[in-house]
């Protein structure tokens, strides 16, 4: 159990004694591509703390229009906010990397919350990270063109991903950045014709990790940063506690 726990980087700043604590009732649950976890205005009973795999967080635009605004790798959770105590999703959480995470009930997790300081402090930091990411990738889906974007999806989906290929269509693609499919085709098109990436069949293979992150827009960059931030924080912090 405890090399599984390992794999996110969250857990990995708790104690043993305080890591066994918030998994005795927690169960492993697999993640199959394209499982809704949480629908919005709804409360989803679990949180997830992914150990492979990746969930995009989906906002509404308008009736069956969605847009995504988040990733969560093994980097995070997915329910942070039951820490603050709210309990109803305000957005819908959709898996698109298939993996494995870790499954604890709302209530469960709230008692070991209010028994474990460090938990609580580790999950205001995420829940600030978080804000930061979602606000990045607001501003991006509104202001930078569609190749850029893709690009800085992918390199986000890559950084989650254990290889460097993975299936997603083009319709899918057009879902999670909110524009038409015929615009995917041309932006995905144009790094294909630059053998940056290869698609065939919804697969896609990343070829040329370096040009991607050229053709990508300022938004992975920045992103990124905050990531390192947040992770190295939680590391030093950790650190503290134990002197």
């Amino acid at each position: 159990m405890h090399q599984v726990l390992a794999q996110n980087k969250l857990l990995q700043q708790l104690s043993d004694k305080e890591r066994q604590a918030v998994m005795r009732h927690s169960k492993i649950a697999e993640l199959q591509f394209g499982q809704v976890l949480c629908e919005e205005g709804k409360n989803c009973g679990f949180v997830y703390l992914p150990l492979s795999g990746y969930i995009s967080i989906l906002t509404s635009v308008q009736q069956n229009q969605r847009l995504e605004v988040g990733l969560i790798g093994n980097e995070g959770i997915l329910g942070a906010l039951v820490s603050i105590g709210v309990e109803t999703s305000p957005v819908q959480a959709i898996v698109q990397g298939q993996g494995l995470a870790l499954k604890i009930e709302h209530q469960i997790f709230i008692a070991e919350l209010q028994r474990c300081v460090r938990l609580q402090h580790l999950l205001q930091q995420y829940l600030a990270f978080y804000v930061l990411q979602l606000t990045r990738l607001v501003c991006c889906n509104h202001y930078h063109e569609t190749e850029p974007r893709l690009a800085r999806w992918l390199l986000m989906t890559h950084d989650r991903a254990e290889g460097d290929q993975f299936f997603l269509t083009h319709q899918y693609l057009a879902f999670m950045l909110g524009v038409r499919r015929s615009s995917v085709t041309e932006a995905a098109g144009s790094l294909l014709e630059k053998k940056i990436i290869d698609y065939h069949r919804g697969q896609i293979h990343i070829l040329n990790r370096s040009a991607l992150e050229k053709a990508s827009c300022s938004c992975y960059g920045n992103l990124l940063d905050k990531q390192r931030t947040f992770l190295s924080g939680l590391t030093s912090s950790n650190s503290d506690s134990v002197r």
